[in-house]
């Protein structure tokens, strides 16, 4: 009989230059063409529809991700890429470059929303 909870579940942690290499790793891999056309193709789909975006555009980053963290011993399931989100979060207040990584790569994933101006109606003159 093995016992479980001796053995703990594949936690990766990564020291902090190790977190800044995968993370420039994750936002390289979006700049790859097939992934590049990937998310554009989802956002096109989406129409600047928040609740689609979720839908089209979420899945597809997250492939992205995985595909490169699963090499750091991430697991292939959605949680690896929460966990590395969590990762990063926790050195984002310790690190700039990593602080300024994650915001470039939030801009990957969520592109901004282009709303109609407030008041958005034009005089008619």
């Amino acid at each position: 009989m093995t016992d479980m909870a001796s053995a703990p579940a594949q936690q990766p942690t990564l020291t902090v230059e190790q977190t800044r290499v995968v993370l420039s790793e994750v936002i390289q891999a979006f700049s790859v063409p097939e992934n590049a056309a990937r998310m554009e193709e989802a956002r096109e789909s989406s129409c600047n529809d928040m609740g689609k975006m979720l839908q089209l555009v979420l899945p597809v980053a997250t492939q992205i991700q995985q595909e490169v963290i699963k090499a750091y011993g991430f697991n292939n399931e959605g949680e690896g890429v929460l966990k590395f989100a969590r990762l990063v979060k926790m050195y984002e207040t310790q690190d700039p470059e990593i602080a300024a990584m994650s915001v470039k790569l939030k801009s990957l994933l969520l592109p901004p929303l282009s709303t109609p101006p407030i008041g958005g109606a034009i005089p008619a003159s």
